[in-house]
């Protein structure tokens, strides 16, 4: 029996909306309502290059253009970034700058259009942002926001904890909330009727039962831990002894948490539950072994084979 992959997982959120131009088209309607619908969809970078995966930083979003022109990036995010705000702007208004050639007109610039899928909270300062999980942002003016000075440029947010804690009516953009925080749960995920999720769903099932796909799924997950380490490392060098160091070791020390946890949810999967003497292990190892085993994981024919090996490191 295999595990379902999770769909906030960029690598198969790529697989899941790039390989399917018409599952793109009703994620951008059912979070766009109220606007001119989308019928069709090119799909402008549908492949990914598995050597990437395990790499620092990378992006994998999905690039869509429609019939009128109009440009579409969709990301998933399941880590909040002090930079958010400022990285979106930046490869949305990239997006829009791309379009031009020497020598063509501003006129014959089409809309750069962002959808980001957001797995933390964005908002929470007024009783008003907390009770909105659904954003659409533009260029208006700020006293008078029904003047437009044009819509090349749109951002539309969706904060997935946030709507999933308000509750979500039985709306698509609803279903697809449930889709991305519940997909383990088939109570859930029986009573929804709107048929883009469910195709969503049995997608996920048939993805989720290649071991190529399962391995990506978590070289793509090792590479996004790896990054935080790396990054909060880097960090830590420049920092002043006292109070700011401390807190720093302290993030550090979580995010180590994660690798340790990451690992043994591979190693639960490859060899069931794991005896008592290899939690012990985990427990006290260091980034430099656990990522070692980590490799092991994905060749090693048994559970044992995956700490053999590694005798070094443990000097």
């Amino acid at each position: 029996m295999f595990t379902l992959l999770d769909p906030k997982n960029d690598y198969v959120f790529k697989r899941l909306f790039a390989s399917d131009p018409e599952l793109t088209v009703a994620l951008i309607n059912d979070l766009r309502p109220g606007l001119p619908r989308v019928e069709s969809v090119e799909i402008l970078n549908p492949t990914i290059d598995a050597a990437e995966l395990s790499g620092k930083g990378i992006v994998l979003d999905v690039r869509a253009r429609c019939v009128d022109g109009h440009q579409y990036n969709i990301e998933m995010q399941v880590q909040r970034q002090r930079d958010w705000g400022a990285r979106s702007l930046f490869y949305l208004a990239r997006l829009l700058s791309q379009q031009l050639d020497s020598g063509k007109e501003y006129r014959a610039v089409t809309n750069a259009i962002g959808i980001h899928l957001l797995d933390f909270d964005l908002f929470l300062a007024s009783d008003g942002q907390r009770q909105q999980a659904l954003w659409r942002f533009e260029m208006r003016d700020s006293s008078q926001p029904d003047v437009v000075l044009g819509s090349e440029l749109q951002l539309t947010v969706l904060e997935l904890k946030k709507a999933d804690r308000l509750g979500q009516a039985p709306t698509p953009a609803g279903d697809w909330v449930r889709f991305f925080e519940h997909w383990q749960e088939e109570s859930v995920m029986s009573d929804i009727t709107h048929e883009p999720v469910k195709k969503a769903m049995g997608s996920i099932r048939q993805l989720s039962a290649s071991e190529e796909a399962q391995r990506l799924a978590e070289a793509r997950e090792w590479g996004r831990i790896n990054w935080n380490l790396s990054i909060g490392s880097a960090r830590r060098e420049g920092l002043e002894e006292g109070r700011e160091k401390g807190r720093e070791e302290g993030l550090m020390q979580g995010r180590l948490q994660a690798l340790r946890d990451t690992l043994s949810r591979q190693l639960t999967r490859r060899f069931g539950e794991l005896p008592d003497w290899a939690s012990e292990r985990l427990a006290v190892a260091t980034t430099a072994q656990l990522e070692a085993w980590a490799d092991e994981v994905l060749v090693a024919g048994s559970l044992e084979e995956v700490f053999a090996g590694t005798r070094g490191l443990e000097a």
